[in-house]
C-alpha cells in the first residue's frame, strides 16, 4: 500500500558520526525515496538565521522595479532573471496544455571567477553569476548560502550511496565540483480556482536532489504512487527533499521522481528557494552498478548535464527561447 505520509529523517546523528548512524539514516531514506519520493530532514545544521537571511534578501530581490530585474535577463547558463510567467513546463510527463507558470525567478549557480576555465571557454551552464547593483550584501548572503547547501548535499549524497548497498564514498568523486542551481521564487497570491493555472505546474524535477527550506507560506503539494496529491505539510525548521529526472538516470528507477505543484492561495505573497543539485558538470550519469545486471538492463542512455538542461531549457523557458530568436533576427 502506498504511505501518503512524508517521512522525517534525523540526521544529528549522522552529522555527528555516531555509530551505525549513517546505515540507519540511508535506511530511512531508501524507504522514503522508494515508496514517496519525498522526504524531511531535520538537525541539518543550517542556521535558522542564515535561513531567514536568505529569505529576506530574496524579497528584497523581487521587490526592486521590473526594469532592475529585467537588467539581469535569464541567459544561457540559466541564471538571471526569469519573469512572470516565463517559463511554460512542456516536458512535463503528469499534465499536458499546461499554461505559462505564475511566478518569477532569480536563478544562480556555483560563484565562478572570471579567469576559471570553464568561464574562459565559454562552457555551457558554466557561466559567470550576475548579480543586482542595488542591493548591497544581497550577492555574500546567497553565495554563502548556496555553500552551506553544497556541504550539506555532500554529506546526504553518503546516505544515497549506502541506500544503494554502495560504499559511503561512491558518489563523492561525482559530486565531488557539483554542479548546481539556486532558484530564488516569487509567487503572487492566486485567486482561484482558474482551470490549468498554477504557480509552478505539475512536473518533476531535473535534479539528483532538490533541497527547499523551511516555509511558513503553504502553498506545494505532491502526488502520492496512489495518485492522490497531498498537501506538504510544515515542519518548523525541516527541509524538505525530494530527487528527479537524473537521480532516476543514476538509480535505474529504483528511486523516484515524484510530481510535485505550487499554488499560492495562501492571501499573500510565497517565496522558496529550492537547491538543485546534480555531479560535476563532465560526470556521465548512468545507472550505479547495485540497480543493473543480466535481467535489469539499464533503461536510459549514458548523458551529461549539459545535454540533458540544453534540451530540458529549450522545451520549458519561453522568455529565453524568444531571446535567441530575436538574436538570430
Amino acid at each position: 500500500m502506498a504511505i501518503e505520509t512524508i517521512p522525517v529523517i534525523d540526521l544529528g546523528p549522522t552529522l555527528a558520526d555516531a555509530p551505525g548512524a549513517l546505515d540507519r539514516a540511508a535506511a530511512e531514506l531508501r524507504g522514503a525515496l522508494t515508496e514517496i519520493g519525498f522526504y524531511f530532514i531535520v538537525n541539518h545544521g543550517v542556521p535558522r538565521t542564515q535561513i531567514r537571511e536568505v529569505f529576506t534578501a530574496v524579497e528584497r530581490f523581487h521587490a526592486q522595479p521590473i526594469e532592475a530585474k529585467q537588467a539581469l535577463k535569464l541567459d544561457r547558463h540559466n541564471t538571471g532573471y526569469l519573469p512572470m510567467r516565463g517559463n511554460t513546463l512542456r516536458t512535463s510527463t503528469v499534465q499536458a496544455g499546461t499554461k505559462a507558470n505564475l511566478n518569477e525567478a532569480f536563478f544562480v549557480k556555483r560563484e565562478l571567477a572570471p579567469d576559471h576555465p570553464h568561464v574562459l571557454a565559454g562552457r555551457r551552464y558554466r557561466g559567470l553569476n550576475r548579480w543586482p547593483e542595488a542591493l548591497p550584501g544581497f550577492r555574500e548572503t546567497i553565495v554563502g548560502y548556496c555553500d552551506t547547501m553544497e556541504r550539506l548535499a555532500k554529506r546526504l549524497v553518503k546516505l544515497y550511496a549506502r541506500a544503494l548497498d554502495l560504499p559511503a564514498d561512491y558518489l563523492d568523486g561525482p559530486f565531488a565540483d557539483c554542479q548546481y542551481t539556486l532558484r530564488m521564487t516569487h509567487y503572487p497570491h492566486q485567486d482561484g480556482p482558474v482551470e490549468d493555472e498554477f504557480g509552478l505546474a505539475p512536473h518533476t524535477d531535473t535534479s539528483f536532489l532538490t533541497l527547499l527550506a523551511p516555509n511558513d507560506v503553504p502553498g506545494l503539494s505532491i502526488r502520492t504512487q496512489s495518485g492522490k496529491w497531498i498537501d506538504a505539510p510544515a515542519i518548523e525548521e525541516a527541509y524538505m527533499v525530494n530527487g528527479g529526472q537524473m537521480l532516476q538516470r543514476w538509480t535505474n528507477d529504483r528511486f523516484l521522481a515524484t510530481p510535485h505543484r505550487a499554488i499560492n492561495r495562501s492571501g499573500g505573497e510565497r517565496y522558496a528557494i529550492p537547491f538543485f543539485c546534480d555531479s560535476n558538470i563532465d560526470w556521465p550519469v548512468a545507472a550505479v552498478p547495485t540497480t543493473v545486471g543480466p535481467d535489469k538492463a539499464p533503461k536510459y542512455p549514458t548523458t551529461y548535464y549539459s545535454d540533458y538542461m540544453a534540451w530540458y531549457q529549450k522545451r520549458n523557458y519561453d522568455v529565453l527561447n524568444d531571446s535567441n530568436r530575436q538574436a538570430a533576427e
